[in-house]
């Protein structure tokens, strides 16, 4: 009874300030961001609904480019329309990127997968417009659709270069906290094409891991708004 009258009348009792489910939800957040240098936007729903929807739409748009694209590389040398080879994903599971083929009967045979060169032989006329305008790339957008690959994240590579930089940069398996994607921070920031250094590849991982600690929706829009500038301006080191 005594409880009550001092609940109804309100005297000297003063009740502490409960934080409001997203405060506390936020807060969570950036200590997981603090803790691992992983941020939680990577594996989240709302990156995933962003790639799916996105993807989807974009395959829609870009079909006539791709039956396109199909019908030149067919014309152009003997050999698959589609390359498949197989790469590391999140938590390194693999799985089988497609792209179009750019180089003479390039189907993923060389084990070795040695990187393409600034005039590389192996690539033909057709090849050679489809890796500089990034068409090659287009058959991705069926990875992201499975959930193997987002459209924002660090570029996948071959399993043998990534067993190579496994072993020599020690920060190099962070890589595989996130979706690889068709574009990247990296890629954004002059950092796109051959490795042919160590050095070279240390300035690749730098803009992976920031993109990994700092992952957003909003920063995934800022990317691929940067990577359509640089296609229609012909920026970049694809070749």
């Amino acid at each position: 009874m005594a409880v009550r009258n001092i609940l109804s009348s309100g005297a000297g009792v003063e009740f502490p300030r409960q934080p409001s489910v997203s405060s506390r939800g936020l807060r969570a957040r950036r200590a997981a961001r603090a803790k691992t240098g992983v941020s939680p936007y990577l594996t989240s729903p709302l990156k995933r609904a962003f790639d799916f929807g996105a993807a989807g739409l974009l395959v829609l748009l870009l079909l006539p480019v791709m039956v396109l694209a199909a019908i030149a590389v067919k014309w152009s040398s003997p050999g698959c329309i589609v390359f498949r080879q197989r790469r590391h994903g999140l938590r390194q599971a693999s799985f089988e990127i497609l792209k179009f083929r750019s180089m003479r009967a390039e189907c993923g045979a060389d084990a070795s997968v040695p990187q393409v060169t600034f005039a590389d032989p192996r690539v033909t006329s057709v090849g050679r417009f489809l890796r500089k305008t990034s068409i090659d790339e287009l058959p991705q957008l069926i990875n992201v659709l499975r959930g193997e690959m987002s459209l924002v994240g660090p570029r996948p590579h071959a399993l043998i270069h990534d067993e190579k930089y496994l072993a020599e940069l020690p920060s190099y398996a962070v890589r595989f906290a996130a979706l690889p994607g068709i574009t990247g921070l990296a890629q954004v920031s002059g950092a796109r094409g051959e490795t042919p250094t160590l050095a070279h590849m240390q300035r690749r991982l730098q803009f992976d891991l920031e993109y990994i600690r700092t992952a957003s929706l909003l920063l995934d829009l800022k990317i691929l708004i940067l990577t359509a500038l640089a296609l229609i301006t012909r920026r970049g080191n694809a070749y």
